[in-house]
């Protein structure tokens, strides 16, 4: 894996912080890797679609 550094609105690291808290996801970084590739999936099917 690679190290990448981002910026997030104060809202969203909150609700990242109670995901993590509320036991969904171990850690910030795995909800994060979780949502990109949930987004990454939804793209390449609406591509297939399209395609």
């Amino acid at each position: 894996m690679k190290l990448i550094t981002l910026y997030l609105p104060e809202p969203y690291i909150k609700a990242l912080d109670h995901l993590v808290n509320e036991k969904f996801y171990p850690n910030r970084a795995e909800a994060i890797r979780v949502a990109i590739r949930d987004l990454i999936n939804d793209e390449v099917m609406r591509w297939k679609k399209v395609g």
